[in-house]
């Protein structure tokens, strides 16, 4: 069974910072690609940075100096470090794993950027 678990939400003041977390079993977790998502209310979900099984990295425009996507294949676990935040990153975040014809999310995780 395909789980991907997302931790690492939560509540932080503007400027703060947050680690999300993505916890896989069930895939072959370094054959994959790796994403984080976010969806905030009322707007459509959008990709926020995704990573290669080679490391290689693409970032959103609008977080693209504040944020940092990274994995461990040993570990089965994927990252997103969020710094410098603010009101408009307030969002759930999802986790995506992809290759070929499979696509799996993960729950989601709040983040909720406000003083």
């Amino acid at each position: 069974q395909v789980q991907l678990v997302e931790s690492g939400g939560g509540l932080v003041q503007p400027g703060g910072s947050l680690r999300l977390s993505c916890a896989a079993s069930g895939i072959t977790f370094s054959g994959y690609y790796m994403g984080w998502h976010r969806q905030a209310p009322g707007k459509q979900r959008e990709l926020v940075a995704y990573i290669t099984t080679s490391g290689a990295t693409t970032y959103a425009d609008s977080v693209k100096g504040r944020f940092t996507i990274s994995r461990d294949n040993t570990k089965n676990t994927m990252y997103l470090q969020m710094d410098s935040l603010n009101p408009e990153d307030t969002a759930v975040y999802y986790c995506n794993g992809r290759v070929g014809l499979n696509d799996f999310w993960g729950q989601g995780t709040q983040v909720t950027v406000s003083s």
